[in-house]
């Protein structure tokens, strides 16, 4: 009986074609098949370095019913070769059952590191990346995607996102209302590619960019966010919206003073009017007592 084979969890280009690692390509052309999620893309990829490896289909339609004849071949000698269309397989991508199956089954299941569209992004993005949580692409409908980002709005570590270029304005615009205006970011499209841009700004400043910069909404992008303020910080913001609403609430209506403190500071809405009512009724109380 002869050895089982290895699966190689390989990484291609997310764009430039010269950054596939020798390795790679050594080995996409010596496994008996390479599982990619998009035959057709990855057959044209693969011919331009002349690899005419064997391929068979594996997205998230059918990778349930894919891996155990996978598991199978993998048993009975062969090495297998996982790619996915760009980038490095299972980060936004297919694979997670496949490699799990292969763990479980005590099967050898080796990295082909290389291309990174989320760690592309952060090494450039200039924000800090001693600790980051990548949170994948946000969901396609507003109130899910805003439930979701009203859930990561206190996260310190820097947030990496994809986003499709058709809902890059909107996903800006959702971040800068639930993060806060003021909030840094990156936006980094097309990265490795002829047109490779990457904007730096205040989540606000960014999403207007994108609502009137056609250019910025082409292409994949990935969104690098800050982290939500140190508690020292968050303590200094406090107390410059308790300073700007006492000073503004005698001379202004509850809703004309919040909506100013909102322009001047970039936060929530919701969070200037919770303390502009505290601040109201303990005013009241001082006068009643």
């Amino acid at each position: 009986m002869s050895a089982p084979g290895t699966l190689f969890i390989v990484a291609t280009p997310i764009g430039n074609l010269g950054d596939i690692s020798e390795r790679a390509r050594s080995v996409l052309r010596e496994v008996q098949l390479i599982a990619a999620e998009d035959t057709r893309h990855s057959g044209q990829l693969l011919a331009q370095f002349g690899i005419d490896t064997p391929l068979v289909a594996l997205h998230e339609h059918n990778e349930a019913q894919r891996v155990d004849e996978i598991i199978a071949r993998l048993r009975a000698g062969a090495s297998i070769a996982l790619i996915s269309d760009a980038g490095t397989p299972l980060v936004s991508d297919p694979g997670y059952r496949l490699v799990a199956a292969a763990g479980a089954a005590g099967l050898d299941v080796r990295p082909i590191p290389g291309a990174c569209a989320a760690i592309a992004a952060l090494s450039v993005a200039g924000l800090p990346t001693d600790r980051f949580a990548f949170e994948g692409f946000l969901p396609q409908k507003r109130a899910a995607r805003r439930a979701r980002l009203e859930t990561l709005a206190h996260e310190p570590r820097t947030l990496v996102f994809y986003e499709a270029p058709h809902r890059l304005g909107e996903a800006l615009a959702d971040l800068a209302s639930v993060f806060g205006a003021t909030r840094q970011a990156v936006v980094a499209r097309e990265l490795t590619k002829l047109h490779e841009s990457v904007y730096r700004g205040e989540l606000a400043a960014l999403a207007e960019g994108a609502a009137g910069d056609p250019n910025m909404a082409r292409g994949e992008a990935v969104v690098v966010v800050a982290g939500a303020p140190a508690d020292g910080d968050a303590d200094a913001e406090a107390a410059r919206v308790e300073q700007l609403l006492n000073a503004l609430l005698p001379a202004l209506p509850l809703s004309k003073a919040v909506d100013l403190v909102v322009t001047l500071t970039g936060l929530r809405r919701n969070r200037v009017y919770e303390r502009a009512l505290q601040l109201k009724r303990a005013q009241a109380d001082a006068e009643d007592a």
